[in-house]
């Protein structure tokens, strides 16, 4: 975990620091172009963390397995924090380049949704006493809404909308390669916080679900 937080925090600030002052400036955009480099990797790690927590809760959900439902619990509330950073740098960006904060674009209405989504799964598994009832619920719920993720990818395709096309497509990017080194940097950035967030939380849930056994009991913190 201490080396992926280390990698993230040296990766974050290399990779902000090449997009706020190396990259060039926009041609149409000017300087307010540059919430892209947050912007992008936190809307990127929103629809993945999901995909990745909707998956650990289905296997858990399938398989019984304990380790993959309490997984999907660690994941959502960093994933969380990234689609709430994704709504909030993009109404940053919005507020220039279209003159208002929000609208009811078909991107930014399933990017909020979401957000509810991973805000409804952390409710949901709370609400409920039992740990095992409470990972097949909100399983449940994961699994269902991981139909919004394509929405929310496809939306700029299927609909006619305000925010613009994909910044990363795999037939290559237009990008000046300062903007592009930046843009890869924070992005594997937020995957190293991720990581170590994800690892972080797991360790306290097994804690906290095993703290009545002797293997739990034994530990050095735990004795302390």
């Amino acid at each position: 975990m201490p080396w992926f937080a280390w990698l993230s925090a040296i990766l974050f600030a290399y990779g902000l620091y090449i997009g706020f002052f190396v990259a060039p400036t926009d041609v149409q955009q000017s300087e307010a172009y540059r919430i892209i480099f947050i912007h992008v990797p936190a809307s990127i790690l929103s629809m993945f963390v999901y995909l990745i927590m909707a998956g650990y809760a289905a296997v858990g959900l399938i398989f019984n397995t304990r380790l993959s439902s309490m997984m999907a619990s660690a994941l959502a509330p960093t994933g969380a924090l990234f689609a709430f950073i994704s709504l909030w740098t993009g109404a940053l960006w919005g507020k220039p380049m279209w003159g208002t904060w929000w609208v009811w674009d078909a991107r930014l209405t399933s990017e909020l949704i979401l957000l509810f989504l991973y805000l409804g799964f952390i409710a949901l598994h709370a609400s409920i006493d039992d740990p095992r009832r409470a990972d097949r619920a909100s399983a449940l719920l994961a699994i269902i809404g991981s139909v919004n993720v394509p929405i929310i990818y496809f939306s700029v395709k299927w609909w006619n909308t305000l925010h613009q096309g994909a910044t990363i497509k795999f037939t290559g990017t237009s990008m000046h390669a300062a903007m592009q080194q930046a843009m890869f940097t924070v992005l594997v950035a937020c995957w190293m916080y991720a990581i170590a967030m994800a690892l972080a939380r797991v360790r306290s849930i097994i804690l906290e679900r095993e703290r009545n056994t002797q293997w739990v009991a034994d530990l050095p913190e735990v004795k302390q």
